[in-house]
């Protein structure tokens, strides 16, 4: 069962604020800064730590997940509506990798890209979920203001890589949420350093700080820096989360920190919210 374009496109499930807890866009402002290997470590470390976690890649042009998670059969569908998601290491998954042959161009226009992701959302069969990882595309595009307007989004998270040209595009994705209204929970670094594995001394490879720097200025958490090991791309490119098959790596340790940064900022994103309804509750009683 394939995706329509068409179907459902404007119509978010009501039942989707109360299955799935919390809402979460992995978001970068620019390609190859890392992004999917976060979402993907980020949607590991949660499940490791007890949480029921789905990912949800939300990169029709270029999905990811099915490389970094490993292939599998293609989606089933049992009434022809509710497609089941893939599930593997724990968690639920969906991509359109996995819907689609690989060698397959996806040559849709925006409102299309924007319509098939609505319906993952919508139409996929999540259910109980802690928190829904959404993988997203580079850029501040459809799919980001699809999802912005229709979907109960929790939070974004933000990642860069500490390099100039990365931070330029996080701020204007940053500027983006603040337009519509989502909050940045925090960001995460990439790429941070490279520690050799001879002399042991740590390499700026991409610069240093930049991603602190860039949180301070913006007024937002800084989760926490990820350094480059060749293990990180090993075991993406082999179908099995670093965090899975290495937990005591560096990596490792530094996505289990950032994830365990984001489960403090969605509680207290949520406390915040459930205190503002009290009061918007008792303002209406007072005035009515």
């Amino acid at each position: 069962m394939a995706p329509s374009a068409h179907c459902r496109a404007g119509v978010i499930n009501e039942d989707m604020p109360e299955k799935v807890k919390n809402l979460i866009l992995i978001a970068s402002g620019k390609g190859g800064v890392g992004k999917s290997t976060v979402s993907t470590n980020i949607a590991m470390s949660l499940t490791k730590r007890g949480f029921a976690t789905g990912l949800l890649d939300a990169d029709i042009y270029g999905p990811s997940i099915p490389t970094m998670l490993g292939d599998a059969p293609k989606p089933e569908s049992y009434d022809g509506k509710v497609i089941q998601p893939i599930e593997r290491y724990g968690m639920k998954l969906m991509s359109m990798g996995y819907m689609v042959d690989p060698n397959v161009a996806m040559v849709w226009r925006g409102p299309m890209l924007a319509g098939a992701v609505t319906q993952f959302v919508n139409d996929v069969d999540w259910g109980e979920l802690d928190y829904l990882i959404f993988d997203l595309p580079p850029g501040t595009g459809d799919i980001q203001l699809s999802l912005a307007q229709k979907v109960p989004v929790t939070g974004a998270v933000l990642v860069t890589t500490p390099q100039d040209v990365a931070l330029a595009d996080v701020f204007r994705a940053k500027a983006m949420f603040d337009r519509v209204r989502i909050p940045v929970l925090g960001l995460a670094e990439n790429m941070s350093f490279f520690k050799c594995d001879g002399c042991g001394s740590e390499h700026s490879i991409f610069s240093k700080g930049g991603g602190q720097r860039a949180a301070k200025e913006m007024e937002i958490p800084f989760f926490g820096g990820v350094p480059l090991e060749p293990a990180v791309r090993e075991c993406g490119d082999a179908g099995e989360p670093i965090v899975s098959f290495a937990p005591d790596s560096a990596s490792s340790k530094a996505f289990h920190s950032i994830s365990g940064a984001l489960v403090e900022a969605v509680d207290k994103a949520n406390a915040a919210a459930q205190d503002k309804e009290k009061r918007a509750g008792k303002l209406r009683i007072i005035t009515s």
